[in-house]
């Protein structure tokens, strides 16, 4: 477990390192001078300067980050950020969020070679075909027991009458047919193997089901090495589809005065550690594609128009662009400063809401 813990660490503080080296990356071609590359937040541990840019290793890991020169304007200078055109500020901006997208495409890349699980219907004919849980809802009897995303029902027993789980048919027939009793599921969850017991409800909320539980029949499937670049790129096109959809409905039924959709939570560095522990136990080939998933929903909430995030920096920029001069520096600076302390303010009561889920 603390392996496990390690790993999903390293795992994000990664992908803050991969989405700055993408700043970084973009700034040196522009010819723009990178004063600093840091891994962690000061105070400093380590630093070697390299040409012109510092390369230095900090106390605090909680990410990374570039200091570029010029970025918060004041400095006329050929190398300086803010002497470059629009474009290529633009394009500065935008290389971190692109390297989340090519973050996301590698990984689901190596997944697709390894073999991913893709869901199949009841009738395919499949090779050690499995029914895992792939949606649970809150206060379920399925979340009471301990069951997790990604497990997989093997068995249901009651009364010693055990029935082996092939299809999703079959276990939704089980528990219909036995709701307000004890029942007893056999569960997988990477390489453990141990049982749990609920009682399926009588009366489930609407779209629920007796045990709260959203079942899906998949099977293993890989592809060879020159085929699973594509099957990457068009994932990760596809989840950012159906991301960028999905949050465009959460937003409209918040504005809406709906609130959250029933299920959506907001979750942060603590809740999204969390799952990926889980996760990671359900093998190698699961995790990737977890990561490549974080990664995407980053790059979408990243490339928002808000400032403190890459998308206010380009918000910015455009108003630079339509007024034909710059927004103050002091005015830019004092707008993304009340809004990163907002966005402070948000993670800290998220990740105090993820502390009280856990325990």
């Amino acid at each position: 477990m603390i392996l496990t813990i390690i790993i999903v660490f390293l795992s994000l503080i990664g992908l803050m390192v991969l989405h700055e080296f993408g700043h970084f990356v973009i700034a040196k071609k522009c010819g723009v001078k990178v004063e600093e590359f840091g891994i962690g937040y000061p105070p400093r541990i380590f630093g070697k300067k390299i040409g012109q840019t510092l390369y230095s290793l900090n106390l605090l890991p909680f990410g990374a980050f570039v200091k570029i020169q010029g970025e918060e304007g004041g400095i006329e200078s050929i190398q300086s950020f803010s002497q470059k055109p629009i474009w290529q500020r633009a394009s500065i901006v935008i290389g971190g969020v692109v390297s989340f997208w090519i973050i996301s495409a590698v990984l689901l890349s190596i997944a697709f070679g390894l073999g991913v699980p893709q869901a199949i219907s009841d009738e395919a004919t499949a090779t050690n075909p499995k029914v895992q849980i792939v949606a649970i809802a809150p206060g379920s009897p399925a979340e009471k027991a301990g069951i997790r995303l990604g497990d997989t029902i093997k068995e249901l027993t009651i009364n010693n009458q055990q029935l082996t789980i092939k299809k999703v048919k079959e276990a939704q027939e089980f528990t219909e047919k036995y709701k307000g009793e004890k029942i007893t599921l056999t569960i997988e969850r990477g390489k453990e193997i141990f049982t749990a017991s609920l009682v399926p409800r009588i009366l489930p909320p609407e779209g629920e089901g007796p045990m709260g539980v959203g079942l899906a029949r998949t099977a293993l499937t890989n592809y060879p090495w020159f085929i699973s670049p594509i099957k990457g790129v068009e994932a990760s096109l596809n989840l950012t589809a159906s991301i960028g959809s999905g949050l465009i409905e959460v937003f409209g039924k918040i504005v809406g005065g709906k609130g959250l959709p029933p299920g959506a939570q907001l979750m942060g560095p603590v809740g999204m550690g969390s799952l990926m522990v889980q996760v990671a136990q359900l093998g190698l080939s699961y995790y990737l594609q977890f990561i490549a998933l974080i990664s995407i929903y980053l790059a979408i909430f990243n490339i928002l128009p808000i400032p403190a995030l890459d998308g206010g920096k380009l918000l910015f920029l455009a108003i630079e662009k339509i007024r034909k001069k710059p927004v103050s520096p002091k005015v830019e600076q004092n707008i993304t400063g009340a809004f990163f302390t907002f966005l402070v303010a948000l993670m800290i009561w998220v990740t105090i809401k993820d502390i009280a889920r856990l325990f």
